[in-house]
């Protein structure tokens, strides 16, 4: 049951594919009233699952049985026991800490909580000058095209109650995931809230982000879902307090 600040329960996601010299920093971040913590294991060949469970061992495993952070994420998410669902990054770019004002927007009313680095209090120390050109361009397009007042489309740091997750109906592989959560939680009509967030550089490892592949498969996202589904008036989105 949950003790903490919040009256909902709360289960972190977190996939990660070789991240065991990343998830001590990352796990101490994580309040200590979190009621979950759900390890989507990408077939790591390190110490991924055994630090982890080390550092946590309440921790829940799930072994992915796909590819890809879109499907990694998936079955966290339908491995997750709380009210809402919290996902981050395993390599140390999303702050736990931050995961208070996330749960605070839902608690305080919106369906989705979004992080943004352009929100006022947000940032980066990771992003480069061409990625956030792209994502900046991505973003006005999914506005003009959804009618949203997004600041910050590509970031992998979000929450939502999870009893929305039939509503999104997730069904990709790559990253790909965070711009299709976006999309169809507008569609949906769900109350959205945008969260301040400061980003952090990896700490260990790389990156397997790749800008232009994965920038294009972001882009025929948001073209593909506008065809599928109805714009949402533009009052849909706020800055959460």
């Amino acid at each position: 049951m949950n003790k903490g600040p919040f009256t909902a329960s709360v289960t972190v996601v977190v996939p990660a594919m070789n991240e065991a010299d990343n998830l001590p920093h990352v796990f101490a971040t994580l309040p200590a009233w979190i009621d979950e913590v759900v390890l989507v294991d990408g077939n790591s060949s390190d110490d991924t699952v055994a630090v982890a469970r080390r550092l946590r061992p309440d921790l829940r495993v799930v072994a992915q049985t796909g590819r890809g952070k879109g499907n990694a994420l998936i079955e966290g998410f339908a491995a997750a026991s709380g009210d809402i669902i919290v996902m981050i990054d395993a390599d140390g770019s999303t702050d736990g800490r931050e995961i208070f004002s996330f749960v605070a927007a839902l608690e305080d009313g919106a369906d989705f909580a979004k992080g943004s680095r352009y929100a006022p209090g947000g940032g980066s120390d990771d992003i480069s000058p061409l990625r956030s050109l792209g994502n900046r361009a991505l973003t006005g397009l999914t506005n003009w095209l959804y009618g949203t007042r997004y600041t910050d489309l590509c970031y992998g740091y979000n929450a939502f109650w999870a009893r929305h997750l039939d509503a999104m109906s997730l069904d990709c592989d790559g990253f790909e995931i965070e711009t299709l959560m976006n999309v169809r939680a507008a569609q949906a009509g769900l109350i959205i809230a945008e969260v301040p967030s400061h980003e952090r550089s990896r700490i260990h490892g790389e990156s397997n982000l790749h800008a232009v592949r994965d920038g294009w498969r972001v882009l025929r996202t948001i073209v593909r879902e506008r065809f599928r589904g109805a714009a949402i008036p533009r009052t849909q989105v706020a800055l959460a307090k």
